[in-house]
């Protein structure tokens, strides 16, 4: 289960937490320019736009779980099961299996609009990456530096959502996961004033009453509920300290401590890593569940006019600093 939220204050920020019970052993991976993109059923992307993200590089290919292209387009695969469902190939369409995805859409299109119009064309088709590693049943959040989308291939076909929220969890689908947020509507981050009964003198005797009724548990729609909130009401300072701090803060809110899921046979599902991309910058941080110490790549140190994948091991092992 996983989280993606966009943020925005001086700069526009995008990422994204991943919460499983283990790791592919992923890494912080540039892709340049040059770099060629080979897919299963459409021609070979010779050259395209750079991008940064996380990725488990399998036979020389990334796959990855999210990324930013240099044009400042995000994108990130959540896990959407028993709603994916991946089609037959279609001759009308450009049929893309669901690990290319990201590749198609961030190496050929600087925004938002430009997605939507190439998402018309494209058909998600059941193509795994290999035996070892088979298809994955996901969703998408598309976002450039002010709008977001959501895409969901679903029984009845390919559909794209204006995402208001700038956010995407898991199940349920989209359309209904905004629904939810009705039930909500009464939660301020004001303290609260009394409407239930102006006979009883009622007092607000603790910060933050104006939140109760905010779901705290971990399952997918209290957590789409959870970092809406927190997002929406979150303030920050401007500087890319303070911004990249908050957004972390926001995904915090949400993040999985080990033994709070348990899977069974002594595994448990927690935050792995969370992302915070600066789209504007190219810089790509992030924590990883036993390293909380921000570590930061920036994909305009690389040549991103290369021909090879540059790519750092995600560094897992706390770091702390002593005072004296």
């Amino acid at each position: 289960m996983c989280t993606a939220v966009t943020y925005k204050t001086k700069d526009h920020y995008f990422g994204r937490s991943l919460d499983y019970e283990f790791s592919y052993q992923e890494s912080v991976t540039v892709t340049p320019r040059n770099v060629p993109f080979h897919f299963r059923n459409e021609k070979t992307m010779e050259r395209h736009y750079a991008m940064i993200g996380t990725a488990f590089v399998a036979d020389g290919y990334p796959l990855y779980y999210d990324a930013i292209n240099e044009k400042g387009l995000g994108m990130a695969g959540l896990n959407f099961p028993d709603y994916a469902d991946y089609k037959l190939m279609d001759a009308e369409k450009d049929n893309i299996a669901p690990f290319e995805f990201i590749p198609w859409i961030l190496g050929q299109c600087a925004d938002a609009a430009e997605a939507e119009k190439l998402l018309a064309d494209v058909n998600l088709v059941a193509t795994p990456f290999s035996r070892e590693l088979p298809l994955s049943p996901l969703h998408w959040i598309i976002a450039d530096k002010e709008r977001a989308v959501t895409v969901e291939s679903v029984k009845d076909g390919l559909k794209v959502y204006d995402n208001p929220v700038g956010l995407l969890t898991n199940n349920p689908p989209f359309d209904m996961q905004m629904f939810n947020l009705n039930n909500y509507m009464s939660l301020s981050a004001d303290a609260p004033q009394n409407h239930f009964c102006k006979k009883l003198d009622l007092q607000v005797y603790s910060r933050g009453m104006g939140a109760m009724g905010l779901p705290g548990d971990l399952s997918s729609q209290s957590r789409f509920v959870k970092a809406a909130f927190t997002k929406l009401n979150s303030v920050s300072g401007d500087s890319e300290a303070e911004s990249v701090s908050q957004f972390f803060h926001i995904l915090g809110s949400v993040a999985q401590q080990r033994g709070c899921v348990c899977l069974g046979e002594g595994q448990y599902e927690v935050t792995i890593y969370t992302s915070c991309c600066n789209m504007d910058k190219g810089i790509y941080y992030y924590i990883t569940y036993d390293n909380s110490q921000i570590t930061g790549v920036d994909m305009h140190k690389e040549n991103l006019d290369g021909r090879r994948l540059v790519s750092y091991p995600l560094l897992k092992e706390q770091q702390i600093r002593m005072q004296n």
